[in-house]
């Protein structure tokens, strides 16, 4: 039964408490200030010149049209007024396209920088950060997540600061028209608002649980679709029930999208039936005030000044509503930037210290020591939502397993306890044990994937926490069981580990691994395409191009994890050939199963439960014959009964 450890992610109001919110939106845009102030003079210029609009309605039909003297028609003042509404929409047009293309550049530009951060932060955190979390909810933290905000980003700042200035614009004219007129226009006002923070924050847990159940979607997509996935579902024949698994993530989906599209859609029809309703009241109030059954003086309430003010009435309906339903994707947004600064906040495991020294690759040596070595495998942290479980039912958090298949989680226990090993510069060391030993566990400690609780790991004297992560990582290079290729062609899966290499030093990588002569056999070339996870090519194909990736990066320190597992005796042979010419002049370390790969390591260190029970050359540890190594040796090279077996027995005894 596995352990359900509890997962950190930070709340709400934890993330709020660090910086608001609003505050690190404004904090993405702030490269772009000199863009966003010719937006805000645009939004302006606009707004004043339509609010010009309805004076002159009202000069056409008060001084044009109907002079109030009782004179005729002045179609010249009637021509340059007309001109003048004309003249108007034209010019707002034009200053409306250059501020959508600013706002666009400036949303789109921070919208970018947000998700290049997201990556960066990504590649930041230690491994089990990852053994923690499903890939597809990472993805979609990235991908929809980032997207969800995209309105806010690109448009809702301008659609704020525009309907906000033309709204205090038309209120201004409004009033100057009539100030007892605007006040019965904005006298459910308060209402309204009051109704408009309610349903934004409905709309706000909405979002969030929409995002989560979207990250859960695409995270059954990354697993189902796969290569991997589909194999999988293939053999156990379980593709009826992976669809309704998706389908059932489906429906908790499209009932989440509805309801949210639903949330607020009668506070808005009343808005907007209120916003329609206005102008007939008015002119029923207008009608009043001209009969004398008011106390409102009819003497100002002229023609022109009721046409001039339900035009701005109508122009107040639309940006009032804009601005209500702006503040509503604000709420909602802000839940979506929360998922996202969730995961920013997350602070790395793995992180230089002040100071960190570089390894200098021209005086390397390669000396390996584990001191006095206990490491317990960390909780894992992952986001909310994010955690990863088992695929058809809820037995909790499964952290994961490491390359070579060795399970990493160790409950409360220690996953290495007191651990001592020296690897002299150059020299072949050789770990072996039963599964879930801690073999793998504790070559993962020397290039820092994990970090000791106790003890220190050393090269050349220096503990691998006071060394750069750039030059610990150029100094370590891993071969591992199942070597991970990326789609694409063999020869950019080689040069992965050097990306400025030439041609000859690729092929030369290629040779050194076995593998130039096979790649020459595809029709290709080396621009063949090994197809997702390297699928198009046999395992022992990937391996050599693992090591021939490993040869060019050419590393001081070699860690080789079970890389000779599962092979056939040829393509073995190939591959060992291969490892015999990667481990020369290096320091190498290497995990096997196959005891006959690692009989010429200059030592071995046999693990059981985490400690090392016994070291030596494979001549000494064979000289205890119920030793660890003794005991593998026996069971794998013989079968009890057998007369190899019992030759294997009488060479032990000798």
């Amino acid at each position: 039964m596995r352990p359900s450890p509890v997962v950190t992610h930070l709340s709400e109001e934890e993330v709020d408490a660090r910086e608001p919110v609003l505050a690190r939106v404004a904090h993405l845009l702030k490269p772009y200030r000199r863009q966003i102030m010719l937006v805000l003079v645009a939004v302006i210029s606009s707004a004043a010149l339509t609010s010009v609009v309805p004076f002159l309605v009202r000069a056409v039909f008060d001084h044009a049209l109907f002079p109030l003297d009782g004179g005729p028609p002045d179609l010249g003042l009637l021509g340059w007024l007309v001109a003048g509404m004309c003249v108007i929409p034209i010019v707002t047009a034009l200053i409306g396209i250059g501020q959508n293309w600013l706002t666009s550049t400036v949303g789109n530009s921070a919208m970018a920088d947000l998700r290049g951060d997201l990556f960066e932060h990504l590649q930041k955190m230690e491994l089990a950060f990852f053994t923690a979390t499903k890939t597809g909810a990472i993805q979609s933290r990235l991908a929809n997540d980032v997207a969800g905000v995209r309105t806010v980003l690109t448009d809702t700042a301008t659609t704020i600061v525009q309907n906000s200035v033309t709204v205090t614009a038309a209120l201004i004219s409004m009033v100057l028209l009539s100030w007892q007129l605007t006040i019965l226009t904005l006298i459910l006002m308060p209402l309204f608002v009051w109704l408009q923070l309610r349903v934004g924050r409905r709309r706000q847990r909405l979002a969030r649980r929409t995002q989560e159940s979207l990250s859960e979607m695409t995270a059954i997509t990354e697993e189902a679709l796969s290569v991997s996935g589909i194999l999988l579902a293939k053999v156990f024949n379980r593709s009826t029930q992976e669809v309704e698994r998706y389908r059932e993530a489906n429906r908790r989906q499209t009932r989440l999208q509805v309801e949210q599209a639903m949330t607020g859609r009668t506070f808005f029809a009343v808005v907007q039936t209120f916003f329609a309703i206005t102008p007939a009241l008015i002119y029923l109030v207008a009608g009043w005030i001209i009969t004398g059954s008011s106390v409102i003086s009819a003497d100002t309430l002229t023609a022109g000044t009721l046409v001039a003010f339900t035009t701005l009435q109508g122009r107040l309906q639309m940006p009032l509503l804009q601005l209500m339903r702006v503040s509503l994707d604000v709420q909602t947004s802000l839940a979506l930037f929360r998922r996202i600064f969730e995961y920013l906040d997350l602070e790395p495991a793995i992180t230089e210290r002040p100071g960190a020294v570089a390894l200098d690759p021209r005086t390397i040596e390669g000396r390996v020591e584990l001191r006095g070595v206990y490491f317990r495998y960390p909780e894992p942290r992952a986001l909310s939502g994010t955690v990863s479980r088992d695929r058809f039912g809820d037995s909790g958090v499964r952290i994961g397993e490491a390359e070579g298949g060795e399970d990493v989680e160790k409950g409360s226990g220690w996953a290495l306890e007191d651990v001592s090993m020296v690897v002299e510069p150059g020299r072949l060391a050789a770990i072996v044990g039963p599964s879930g030993s801690g073999k793998t566990t504790a070559t993962y400690l020397v290039p820092r994937f994990y970090d000791v609780t106790e003890g220190a790991v050393l090269i050349d004297g220096h503990d691998v926490r006071d060394l750069t992560l750039s030059s610990l990582a150029d100094a370590v290079g891993m071969v591992t069981q199942e070597p991970y290729l990326f789609h694409g062609t063999i020869r950019d899966n080689i040069a992965y580990a050097c990306p400025g290499a030439t041609a000859e030093q690729i092929e030369q990588a290629a040779r050194g691994a076995n593998i130039h002569d096979r790649i020459m056999s595809f029709p290709e070339g080396y621009e063949t395409i090994t197809g997702e996870r390297g699928y198009r090519l046999s395992g022992g194909e990937k391996q050599r191009l693992a090591i021939a990736r490993v040869l060019l990066k050419d590393p001081k320190i070699l860690i080789l994890d079970e890389a000779t597992s599962a092979l056939d005796t040829e393509t073995e042979r190939l591959v060992q050939e291969a490892l015999e010419r990667a481990t020369r002049s290096r320091t190498t370390i290497a995990i096997a199963h196959r005891l006959s790969t690692i009989q010429s390591a200059d030592v071995i260190f046999g693990l059981a439960d985490g400690r090392v029970v016994e070291q030596g050359t494979h001549e000494e540890l064979l000289a205890h014959p119920d030793g660890l190594y003794a005991r593998l040796y026996v069971e794998q090279f013989s079968r009890p009964g057998s007369s190899r077996y019992d030759e294997r027995r009488a060479d032990i005894s000798l």
